[in-house]
């Protein structure tokens, strides 16, 4: 099995028609501070919300990268039978983090843990996609 790294399965989608999870990210900076976290939807009902405060030295994009963690955490844990296709859809507002995502040259910390977190998905019969 190639590295996550070395390969890029993280595949775009424009919608959420297939997918029976959705996560909705936001990684933000301003003067009040640097905050991140997803909002889970199963069946356009949301499920879960976490919110994280970071570092103020923090950026917008890493903070939008630990959003995507955080989603990609909270769809390994749903074990709700009744999920089906187990297919979840992440959307996110950084083409920086997409793009990055797909540049198998960039192997910056938190890109990887994504990459790692999209291949475990795999392993566990999730089908993961960004948009």
């Amino acid at each position: 099995m190639a590295a996550p790294s070395r390969r890029s399965n993280n595949k775009e989608v424009a919608g959420n028609e297939e997918a029976s999870v959705q996560a909705c990210t936001d990684g933000s900076k301003h003067d009040q501070g640097v905050g991140s976290g997803p909002a889970i939807f199963i069946d356009s009902e949301m499920v879960a919300q976490l919110k994280v405060k970071l570092d103020s030295r923090c950026s917008n994009n890493k903070a939008e990268q630990l959003a995507i963690i955080k989603a990609l955490e909270a769809t390994e844990s749903l074990h709700e039978k009744s999920i089906y296709p187990r297919m979840a859809t992440i959307f996110t507002d950084r083409r920086v983090t997409l793009d990055s995502l797909h540049n198998i040259n960039n192997h910056a910390y938190l890109v990887e843990e994504i990459r790692k977190r999209v291949a475990s998905s795999d392993r566990i019969a999730w089908k993961i996609t960004f948009s």
